[in-house]
């Protein structure tokens, strides 16, 4: 069985698919742009402002499923720019603790609306 998890404090899905699935023990989270879900924007700034706004959609997420950011078990970071990567990862290394999660990182060509990350993340209780 699966229950859909929804909150108005995080974007809006673009799409037809939900913001996180409660399936089981686990929560499995979108990915999340860098959206700001009060003005619809990005972050001003670049990278690490971009990878903040976008893990804390997914800590939103997250707390309507009563869980955090160290329930996360497995991540998946969309860069725009491999060469990102270092920034991204000061920023990430601010929002969990150890044990940290398993985690794949991957370039690729375009983000929705332009982006530089999104994340996507499975969450377990």
């Amino acid at each position: 069985m699966k229950k859909a998890i929804a909150t108005s404090k995080a974007p809006a899905a673009i799409g037809p698919y939900s913001q996180a699935i409660e399936a089981g023990a686990f929560v499995y989270c979108s990915g999340q742009l860098p959206i700001c879900p009060a003005t619809g924007t990005f972050p001003e700034g670049g990278i690490k402002e971009q990878t903040r706004q976008s893990l804390l959609n997914v800590q939103a997420i997250l707390q309507e499923a009563g869980l955090d950011l160290k329930d996360v078990v497995k991540t998946t970071v969309l860069l725009a720019d491999i060469a990102d990567f270092g920034a991204m990862n000061e920023v990430y290394d601010q929002m969990f603790q150890a044990p940290f999660p398993a985690r794949s990182a991957f370039a690729v060509r375009d983000l929705p609306k332009g982006a530089l990350v999104e994340i996507e993340v499975i969450a377990a209780r």
